[in-house]
């Protein structure tokens, strides 16, 4: 920590006391701790993204395009990687010590009662927008999307849906419908929706949810052959390369580029970006021009993130779902060097769906080596044998550099399973010095 935040470490300190009352989802608190602090998140044009996957990666996007039009933006997201203030950026990089302190002290110690964890990294970014002078604010649902803290924000440029699967069934809901009208809650009176490829269960939920909601149109993204139709974004390939993509919507120019971010499944998240960007063009044109350059610069650490190490390479990906599981075992069936030259190391919570996510990724791996990561309840090492055989080594950091040590020049070192998992090793490749994990 720098010296103009002396007071920043114990402020973290005091942050991560609050993740044991876990996840407690409401907007009293927030809205109650806003109101106290000159309700910042008021004075800061948002866009807000909801989503199983991709979230990220679409808020991602959206603020690659605002700062390649030559906005200030400010990004909130969740988890983080390596520390916390990765959470909230500023003009595309993390927030400085001083500011985060600041912002960080204000929702700690200025409002009326005590918030959890999430809630005050919430209020922190909406105070360290507001103080920064933000021209738009690009903010990541945490979970769900009705309950979740940054639901706050009452008239939104444009919100967005990516994905809707099956993840946190026990505070969501058991079926699409039910989580999608979770996440449909962050619909607003008037604010336009992008919603990425759902299935008709989910869309047919979400469509109820946007008009009682009142709120604006709707425009869906696709993979049709046919050519975007009237509220549709048509996305495909651009070229004979895995990244060249080309999205297009009725009276709107095409664009094609080649993604920053690898994955099939990006096309359709750019499409979803395309979809907000065009929206935003409507109070800044060069937004629409800035599409290009923006795609192509996104970037997302941790997200099919390759790290060079010695002869051999490590792909990190955050796939802690089924859903994020398939999307990173189409790309290595794609763009991988084959289940005879990669390597898997995976661990997850007990509460994913670890089994399926085994079954899928486990046939794309000639070796497996399952770890204990840092956080919640870990899957059993010896559950994961009996789906796949492997080593079952428990330290990740010993799991990698066993997979680096037998592997032969050129081969893939795949590390999933869970955001802490890639957090941790990732933190450890680049000699980042990480914050405590706060398991939530």
């Amino acid at each position: 920590m720098t010296s103009a935040a002396p007071r920043l470490p114990a402020l973290l300190d005091a942050l991560g006391q609050r993740a044991p009352r876990g996840m407690v989802l409401g907007l009293d608190r927030v809205r109650e701790a806003l109101a106290a602090l000159g309700d910042p998140h008021e004075s800061v044009p948002a866009v807000h993204v909801a989503g199983t996957n991709g979230k990220g990666s679409v808020c991602a996007m959206v603020e690659s395009i605002a700062r390649a039009a030559g906005l200030r933006t400010g990004l909130y997201t969740s988890p983080h990687l390596s520390r916390f203030a990765e959470r909230i950026r500023v003009g595309g990089e993390p927030i400085d010590d001083a500011g985060f302190e600041r912002a960080l002290s204000a929702a700690l110690e200025r409002v009326p009662s005590p918030l959890t964890f999430f809630e005050a990294l919430t209020v922190a970014a909406f105070v360290a927008f507001r103080d920064a002078g933000v021209d738009l604010a690009i903010l990541e649902v945490g979970l769900g999307g009705r309950l979740d803290a940054t639901n706050v924000i009452g008239a939104p440029l444009c919100t967005a849906i990516t994905s809707i699967a099956f993840d946190h069934q026990a505070l969501l809901g058991p079926t699409l419908a039910d989580i999608a009208r979770e996440k449909a809650g962050i619909l607003k009176p008037g604010a336009p929706a992008v919603l990425g490829p759902l299935e008709p269960e989910a869309d047919a939920a979400i469509e109820a949810a946007a008009q009682a909601a009142g709120a604006g149109p709707r425009l869906r993204v696709t993979r049709a052959e046919h050519g975007a139709r009237a509220g549709e974004i048509a996305v495909g390939r651009a070229g004979p390369f895995a990244r060249a993509t080309r999205v297009a919507a009725p009276g709107r120019r095409a664009v094609e580029v080649e993604l920053g971010l690898r994955g099939a499944h990006q096309a359709e998240n750019a499409g979803v970006a395309c979809g907000v960007a065009w929206q935003l063009a409507g109070r800044w044109p060069e937004v629409e021009r800035a599409l290009p350059a923006g795609l192509a610069a996104a970037r997302w650490p941790g997200r099919l993130e390759r790290i060079e190490a010695g002869a051999a390479h490590v792909l990190l990906d955050c796939a802690h779902n089924p859903h994020g599981a398939q999307a990173l075992a189409a790309w290595l069936d794609e763009e991988g060097p084959g289940a005879a030259r990669t390597s898997l190391v995976f661990g997850a919570m007990t509460d994913k769906g670890w089994g399926e996510m085994l079954q899928t990724l486990a046939p794309r791996a000639r070796r497996r080596f399952y770890v204990t990561p840092k956080g919640r309840a870990a899957a059993p090492l010896e559950a994961l044998c009996a789906i796949a055989p492997g080593e079952p080594i428990g330290d990740p950091g010993a799991a990698v550099a066993r997979a680096l040590e037998i592997a032969a020049p050129g081969e893939l070192v795949v590390v999933t399973g869970s955001i802490y998992l890639v957090g941790e090793v990732r933190s450890a490749l680049l000699g980042i010095a990480p914050d405590p994990v706060v398991a939530l």
